[in-house]
């Protein structure tokens, strides 16, 4: 029979049989072995060790086991090759093998180093701090670091190494460095350093100080680091400050180069320290002389002129500089007389001494307005001086456009000829076809405005006014004749000769209602009519076979009632005398 008893912590099986014995010597050999085991460290656990003797091949230790252990001597020799442990000294270890081949215990000093050094460096890693090592090779795309006395092995990438370019070979015989590691896997064993970050964190520190110290307005040497488009980089000592180009000269400066050099050591002003959001100092070099641009308006008065040098050449004009750090701009408006959209290397050079005259002064904004055609004769006057209003002038017709003609005069100047002006009777935009480019014609002068330079001619005051004419032969109220030259459901058009149109109105055609002109006039029929006023837009007269018709009614009514009143004058005095004949 097999029965059960529930023990604290184990279950135990009772058998009532002959072996039962055997079954107890096990149990007790199971809780004898659990109890040789407390206290033993696990294989990941730092132990010390006694060393108790040193031979040739081994440091013979004791860990506190039942043996003794061997440990090889090379784990304690330093990167010299010496051993500097004597008998009696302590020693980390870890647990390899409680009982090997022979039956002692297996120790590793490397072992517990390495542990140890792991343990410091991820504290160090967490804890964003600095490690030293030693650079011992180099690796394709970096460097080989020994660190915790060549415990860890690390990879220090290229990009990495420092803030400047530096030599492999003076990297590899530096001696030891300080270095960060930005990057930590004790499974993989991989850790990646960098020194440039220790750098850079020193160099930041230094900078702080260094940019406390920098007081605006103060001279301060330094050394011209780089170029740029914009400026140039100048090292103060371990902190750079940039001098803009346009802080270079008081003169336009086109490139960084016309002024300093790379390596070179110059004084410069400090204009501006900043601290936020990121460290920066702004240089000035032309701060360091006086302002040529202080009481510029005595020394260049407007209206007066100078002499000065091209010194740049743009699509908007020139640059003329009128003493050092002191130039002026001409407009392309203002460099020629008579042509407007020219190219300025076409009317100067770069280094020419020309001759300008001074606009405009803009003290505060230093700019400097400078005029080039108004030291040259100005056509423009002089054509006014020779030609006066209702003169004749002959000229080519150099363009045409939508509002007239351009006409070449005397001294390269143009003259405009509108649309309105080239004929009293056609149309503008009709009568400007007769003409093309080229063309010489002959024109009357209207107006020259030389400040505004323009010249207006005529070509139709080359005759005298039709219209005016007409008007000062016939009065208003007038009968006129003529010939019907066009006619319309709405009107007809008549010739009147010399040039001159009448318009007579559909109901302006007769006394009686008339829808349709075309039914009662025709092309070629002379008529009659009454001159009613003359419209100065259209140049047409306005005229009137009604009002002819109801004026000669009306006087044909009044002549009827005078003759009707002569009669009866004539019958009454008849009547007076065949009275006074009978004696009553």
């Amino acid at each position: 029979m097999r029965k059960r008893k529930r023990r604290q912590g184990r279950c135990a099986f009772f058998y009532f049989s002959p072996f039962s014995k055997n079954i107890f010597m096990s149990e007790s050999f199971a809780e004898l072995f659990e109890e040789t085991q407390k206290g033993v460290p696990s294989a990941s656990e730092i132990q010390q060790a006694r060393v108790i003797r040193i031979t040739d091949k081994y440091v013979i230790v004791d860990a506190g086991y039942k043996s003794e252990s061997f440990i090889d001597i090379a784990q304690f020799k330093s990167q010299n090759g010496e051993v500097t442990l004597n008998v009696g000294d302590y020693v980390d270890v870890m647990l390899e093998n409680i009982a090997d081949e022979n039956g002692s215990t297996s120790l590793s000093h490397e072992k517990a180093e390495k542990t140890k050094a792991w343990n410091e460096l991820e504290k160090i890693y967490n804890d964003k701090g600095i490690v030293e090592g030693v650079i011992n090779g180099k690796v394709k795309g970096g460097f080989t670091v020994e660190l915790s006395g060549g415990c860890i092995k690390a990879f220090l990438p290229g990009s990495l190494v420092d803030n400047k370019p530096r030599d492999s070979e003076e990297l590899t015989v530096s001696g030891p460095l300080q270095f960060k590691v930005i990057k930590l896997d004790q499974k993989r064993n991989n850790v990646v350093v960098s020194r440039r970050a220790v750098l850079e964190k020193e160099s930041s520190a230094e900078k702080a100080e260094l940019l406390k110290s920098m007081v605006e307005g103060e001279v301060r040497k330094g050394v011209v680091k780089n170029l740029t488009d914009y400026g140039a980089f100048v090292d103060l000592g371990g902190i750079d400050g940039l001098l803009h180009i346009t802080d270079m000269a008081w003169k336009r400066v086109k490139s960084p180069s016309e002024v300093v050099q790379v390596g070179q050591e110059i004084e410069v002003k400090i204009l501006q320290v900043k601290t936020e959001p990121s460290p920066r100092i702004s240089l000035g070099l032309k701060q360091l002389t006086e302002d040529p641009w202080e009481n510029i308006a005595q020394r260049y008065p407007k209206d007066s002129k100078v002499k000065g040098k091209v010194t740049n050449i743009a699509d908007y004009g020139c640059f003329v500089e009128l003493e050092p750090g002191v130039e002026g701009l001409v407009h392309v408006s203002e460099m020629d007389w008579t042509t407007k959209n020219l190219n300025p290397s076409r009317i100067v050079d770069i280094g020419e001494i020309v001759e300008v005259k001074v606009l405009d002064i803009q003290e505060r904004e230093r700019r400097i307005s400078l005029g080039l055609k108004q030291c040259r004769p100005n056509p423009w006057e002089e054509f006014a001086q020779k030609y006066s209003k209702g003169d004749k002038v002959t000229g080519k017709i150099k363009s045409i456009t939508d509002f007239g003609m351009f006409i070449g005069l005397e001294g390269n100047i143009d003259g405009l000829i509108h649309l309105s002006d080239i004929s009293w009777n056609t149309p503008g935009d009709q009568a400007v076809h007769n003409y093309k480019k080229g063309d010489e014609v002959t024109a009357v002068v209207l107006t020259v405005n030389a400040e505004q330079e323009r010249v207006s001619l005529s070509i139709k005051h080359l005759s005298d006014d039709p219209a005016g004419k007409f008007t000062n032969t016939n009065r208003k109220g007038s009968l006129v004749k003529g010939t019907v030259t066009a006619v319309t459901p709405r009107g007809a058009t008549v010739d009147l000769g010399d040039g001159v149109e009448g318009y007579i109105r559909v109901a302006e055609i007769s006394t009686d209602h008339v829808d349709d002109a075309t039914k009662v006039l025709s092309v070629g029929q002379e008529v009659e009519a009454k001159y009613m006023g003359y419209d100065r837009k259209s140049r047409q007269f306005n005229l009137s076979i009604r009002a002819k018709d109801e004026a000669e009614e009306r006087e044909a009514i009044e002549n009827t009632k005078s003759k009707n009143q002569e009669i009866s004058e004539s019958n009454n005095t008849m009547m007076e005398a065949f009275k006074a004949a009978k004696g009553e």
